[in-house]
């Protein structure tokens, strides 16, 4: 931003460096090299929902490209009082566009001849008096403004008081010195709120007349009336008679809010639907933060998908089945939520005679309400759905109001497309995830087996982690790994690996073989992935078990005394590293009654915890579990992990339990 004239530079702060992809007005002018118009607040809250939110007051404009027919050198950016005509006039277009037309070939000269462009301070000059001082002298016009009963004050285009007189002083309790060249709300401590800040930004805005009351401590209160002009503001204040008449609590209670939602609370509103996730978050946030805002009673949110209506949520029904009828509707329907999303244009009603005159067919259908409002949601040009707010009683929507409810809309729009795409991805990751793993263990005699999985809390919720128990009487083999990273590729691997290690043990491969197999293999699928792997043949008959190792963990024994031994097994390094590594093999006894744990690295690293302590704490814990069901060890070695906000990384855990061989032995 170069120079700004008219009003403070902090008005237009959020657009002091504009990216030439942001969805605002001056951007578009330079995107597209026209002149853009918007006609006033709806136009604003249904186009530029961004800007409305910040600056949610009734003002015009227009964005001009400077451009020449080789080159943009920027753009002007002109506003208008609300009062301005919804159209932009043909003469004021052609002045305007005839004035960027000139300032561009200014420019273009002075770059062909090397000439630099002086920087120019803000152009904030207050103009002329308007013949005041032709219609009495100074003296007296002081002495006419201490005559009168209530408060003046003046202030500049910043804020700043200029002149107060002496009622002002008193009523405002702060004295005249202190006021004058300082901001009203700084000088002022119980003024000091945004939302009397907001009553100057909006006045000097839309050069409209605004008003507030402000309680001064502790129980008088005051009213103010701001009233704008080009060259700054006049502040008139005086005692609010009716409302001193009440106690501060009753006067909180009925001093209805001049705007639906403040600035601050409209930020508030954007910053917490920026943190919504899941489609979920964002019906809840609707139904708990944005509805009591805007006095809605109910609310439905409603998904746009393959040409119908799904919905995604509601609050406030009392009849639940309320939803049912707009439940797979098509956009084609003649109902206002179906128009809202194919037409991308909002519709309100104050009555429910307003409703029925538009929709016949909807007089068989009361929902208990009087008042609607059909936002269509709209994210990136196309439609994703309509958010539905109902009120009990009739309700005339303002044309601010209207304003402010699509601009909501807008917002709510980006945080259900962000939710959807979430979502999305979710299932997938679970469902790939799902298909990956095995559904179930199977059973074998003499082995009870059970396993557990997390996901990781970060990236897609999926990740390379995998187990699985294969049969191969009168043998088993049981299997755990851990493919580094966590996304669809690691994913991927792991099945891969996982379906290599089956079909290998299926074939009647050793142990070292199997290892040496599933590397070879990795390596020759040309991954940068490693992968840890441990796996083991199980001879229930015999009561042993042969392990290989390929860099990971080391699996835990607790035998049936409750002594718990950490196997530091002999072993190769990770897989898809070195295409001539081997995988030597340890040979452990089973007894009946002992338990085998392996897990991955998921389970024991912590941050600042040194992996041997971590691996001892888990052998603690597994050595004091005591001889309980298999389903509660496993669920009481992963409840930490379960129950945790945020995993780094995924966690696989799958214990067996030796039991009695098939043939009477040990096993």
């Amino acid at each position: 931003m170069a120079v700004v004239a008219g009003l403070p530079r902090s008005f237009a702060a959020p657009w002091e460096r504009v990216g030439l992809n942001a969805p605002i007005p001056v951007a578009e002018a330079v995107r597209e090299r026209r002149l853009v118009w918007v006609g006033g607040e709806e136009d604003m809250a249904l186009h530029y929902p961004r800007i409305a939110v910040v600056l949610p007051y009734p003002f015009a404009l227009a964005a001009l490209p400077v451009a020449t027919a080789s080159r943009v050198y920027g753009a002007v950016y002109v506003t208008w009082p609300g009062s301005h005509p919804p159209e932009l006039s043909d003469r004021e277009r052609r002045e305007l566009t005839t004035a960027c037309d000139r300032l561009a070939l200014r420019l273009e000269r002075a770059a062909a001849q090397n000439r630099s462009v002086r920087a120019e301070s803000d152009l904030l000059d207050t103009g002329p008096l308007g013949g005041v001082s032709d219609t009495l002298g100074t003296l007296e016009a002081a002495r006419m403004v201490a005559r009168l009963p209530y408060g003046l004050c003046s202030l500049d285009l910043s804020g700043r008081v200029g002149f107060a007189n002496a009622a002002a002083s008193e009523l405002l309790d702060v004295p005249v010195r202190t006021l004058l060249g300082s901001q009203l709300w700084a000088a002022v401590p119980w003024l000091n709120d945004p939302v009397y800040e907001e009553r100057y930004r909006a006045a000097l805005i839309s050069q409209h007349a605004t008003s507030f009351v402000a309680l001064r401590p502790p129980a008088e209160w005051l009213s103010f009336r701001l009233y704008p002009s080009t060259t700054g503001l006049t502040v008139r204040i005086s005692r609010a008679r009716a409302v001193s008449e009440m106690s501060p609590s009753e006067a909180r209670a009925g001093d209805a809010p001049t705007r639906l939602v403040s600035m601050s609370q409209a930020l508030s509103l954007a910053g917490a639907l920026t943190e919504t996730v899941s489609v979920h978050d964002v019906v809840g946030l609707v139904a708990e933060e944005i509805a009591p805002a805007v006095g809605s009673e109910a609310l439905m949110l409603l998904g746009a998908q393959a040409g119908r209506l799904h919905v995604l949520g509601q609050h406030g029904y009392p009849d639940p089945h309320t939803a049912e009828r707009f439940d797979g509707m098509p956009l084609s329907a003649p109902t206002p939520g179906a128009r809202a999303v194919a037409h991308g244009v909002p519709a309100f009603f104050d009555s429910r005679q307003q409703l029925e005159h538009l929709y016949p067919a909807l007089r068989s259908t009361p929902d208990g309400f009087a008042a609607w409002a059909f936002l269509p949601l709209i994210a990136s040009g196309r439609p994703v759905g309509a958010c539905v707010l109902a009120y009990s009683a009739p309700h005339r929507f303002s044309t601010h109001e209207r304003a402010v409810l699509t601009s909501l809309a807008g917002l709510i729009a980006q945080a259900l497309d962000r939710a959807l795409l979430y979502d999305v991805k979710h299932q997938l990751a679970h469902g790939l995830q799902a298909a990956l793993l095995p559904p179930s263990l199977p059973s074998l005699p003499g082995i009870e087996a059970t396993a557990r999985y997390l996901p990781a809390t970060r990236g897609m919720e999926i990740g390379g982690d995998f187990y699985d128990l294969v049969p191969s009487p009168p043998l088993a083999a049981a299997v755990i790994g851990d493919v580094q990273g966590h996304n669809v590729t690691a994913a991927g691997l792991m099945g891969q690996i996982r379906t290599a290690v089956r079909a290998y043990t299926t074939v009647g491969q050793e142990p070292a073989e199997v290892m040496r197999s599933t590397n070879r293999l990795l390596i020759d699928l040309g991954s940068e992935l490693f992968a840890s792997c441990l796996y083991l043949r199980l001879d229930p008959v015999h009561g042993r078990a042969v392990m290989a190792r390929a860099g990971h963990p080391p699996p835990l024994l607790r035998r049936a005394d409750g002594r718990v031994r950490v196997l530091d097994l002999a072993g190769g390094p990770l897989l898809g590293i070195d295409a001539s590594a081997t995988y030597p093999t340890t040979e452990v006894e089973l007894t009946p009654g002992c338990v085998l744990a392996l897990y991955t690295d998921g389970l024991i690293e912590t941050p600042g915890v040194d992996i041997e302590d971590a691996i001892a704490d888990l052998g603690r814990r597994l050595g004091e579990a005591g001889d309980r069901p298999l389903e509660e060890l496993a669920d009481e070695l992963v409840g930490h992990y379960a129950t945790a906000e945020e995993r780094i990384d995924d966690v696989a855990l799958l214990l067996l339990r030796a039991g009695t061989a098939p043939d009477g032995g040990h096993g």
